[in-house]
């Protein structure tokens, strides 16, 4: 029985005080939640190769103040620029375009991510409920960063 106490009391140690989880939507999940309460969608637009994607996932977006402040005012949206599969969003289906064997991008990231007639990683957009582009950012961002602009976003 004592064991089990330990087991437990170091397991409660371990999670760290303030731990908040983000929600991540899907596009259509967003925009059926939208419906009922607007408000604007943050779309983290990664890959799985990109560093600083990776950077940003885990330390930026597992920030306590960031989860909350988009969980409560936002609509977070996690697009991977090559996945495959076709997204309907704002009454139109964006699907993945090969752009050579064993590579491609999916219209959505290109529509969202694309700065000076390219598409970098990572790129972070803010769309309105009206889904227009509110803010842009093409590269890491770090967590205070992140929180002013989402404080003039609200």
């Amino acid at each position: 029985m004592k064991k089990w106490v330990y087991i437990v009391l170091i397991f409660f140690w371990a999670i760290p005080s303030g731990f908040a989880q983000l929600k991540i939507h899907t596009f259509e999940e967003a925009e059926q939640l939208a419906v009922k309460n607007p408000k604007p969608f943050v779309v983290f637009t990664h890959t799985s190769w990109c560093k600083f994607c990776k950077m940003m996932e885990n330390s930026t977006f597992k920030n306590v103040e960031i989860s909350n402040k988009l969980n409560d005012s936002f609509y977070f949206i996690a697009l991977d620029a090559e996945d495959k599969k076709d997204i309907r969003f704002n009454n139109h289906t964006f699907q993945y375009k090969p752009t050579g064997t064993n590579t491609g991008i999916h219209e959505l990231a290109t529509a969202l991510a694309t700065n000076n007639n390219q598409v970098i990683y990572p790129t972070l957009t803010i769309l309105g409920p009206d889904y227009s582009i509110l803010f842009q950012q093409a590269s890491y961002i770090k967590a205070q960063d992140l929180l002013m602009v989402l404080e003039k976003m609200k």
